[in-house]
């Protein structure tokens, strides 16, 4: 696929929280949509744990990262992850090592949510503090846990909710 085409790359999600990588296996993510690369969510609309369905060999085990490369301040910040995700199965949080967060941007700004999935070697646990979720590094924790490159990702956009930025905005002009 041409980079130009990949959507990943036009994301700016391959060079910002990712290297480049060639998809292995399916990954479906739905709240009450499908997410597709770029589609935007509302904040209400992402407010509880997706649905994620793994297809890979029957022998494989995965790692499920959540992330948002835009949030102020340095790193990514860390929303979800489970581990020991059996293949040909709809994620649940049984191995969450860090619980769902959800996203809910209220810098003004458009953010990016990243889902990263890993193929592990067997069954593993990783080590991670829910404490540290600001500073996150999808591409250290692939490291440090040897996983290699991700087998699928795919991002949405969220942005502070319109009221959120209205009423905001009238407290910066008229509660001054």
């Amino acid at each position: 696929m041409p980079p130009r085409a990949n959507p990943l790359v036009r994301g700016r999600v391959i060079g910002d929280v990712l290297d480049d990588f060639v998809p292995t296996v399916n990954m479906m993510v739905e709240y009450n949509k499908m997410v597709s690369n770029g589609r935007t969510f509302s904040p209400s609309l992402v407010s509880y744990r997706p649905d994620v369905l793994v297809e890979g060999s029957a022998k494989d085990y995965f790692t499920l990262v959540m992330t948002d490369p835009d949030s102020p301040g340095q790193g990514e910040h860390l929303h979800w992850m489970v581990t020991n995700i059996p293949s040909i199965s709809v994620v649940l949080p049984r191995e969450e090592l860090v619980p769902y967060e959800a996203p809910n941007p209220t810098d003004g700004g458009t953010h990016r949510f990243v889902f990263v999935l890993f193929s592990q070697k067997g069954q593993m646990v990783q080590e991670v503090s829910s404490t540290s979720r600001d500073g996150f590094s999808t591409r250290r924790f692939a490291a440090a846990n040897e996983l290699g490159d991700p087998v699928a990702a795919v991002y949405f956009i969220c942005e502070e909710e319109e009221e959120k930025k209205k009423k905001k905005a009238f407290n910066q002009c008229c509660m001054q």
